[in-house]
């Protein structure tokens, strides 16, 4: 793998999409691969057998050593490979990680409602693996 991490993302999440967008409009050395979960030919065996499922249940990335980072760890690493790795600096402070780590659970937890879309259990098909 030439690039630095794939980014497995929900492109059905409007603020993911959002998310996506700038991530790429500024990665213009192509580091970072993006994977859209819910494009109908999404693999799982081609992405570390992360399901559509378990990608929706969380942000997932698949490092250059082929290591899977989750969370606020995919955005923050994204960030630092598109050059903005200060963004996420609050993510090293002892007192703030804990808290915005609870906040990024919550915000995974409940996005799908908070974005007014159905549940995993519809979104998933017959082939969704839980």
């Amino acid at each position: 793998m030439q690039n630095k991490l794939i980014f497995l993302f929900d492109g059905g999440c409007p603020l993911c999409l959002r998310e996506t967008n700038f991530l790429k409009s500024k990665d213009e050395l192509n580091k970072i691969v993006f994977v859209d979960i819910n494009n109908i030919n999404y693999n799982p065996s081609l992405f570390k057998d992360i399901s559509y499922a378990e990608a929706m249940s969380n942000l997932h990335g698949i490092l250059e050593n082929g290591n899977i980072i989750k969370g606020l760890d995919v955005l923050a690493y994204s960030y630092e490979l598109i050059g903005l790795g200060w963004v996420y600096y609050p993510l090293k402070i002892e007192f703030f990680a804990p808290v915005l780590r609870l906040f990024y659970k919550y915000w995974a937890k409940y996005r799908l409602k908070i974005t007014g879309r159905s549940n995993i259990e519809k979104l998933c098909t017959s082939e969704c693996k839980q």
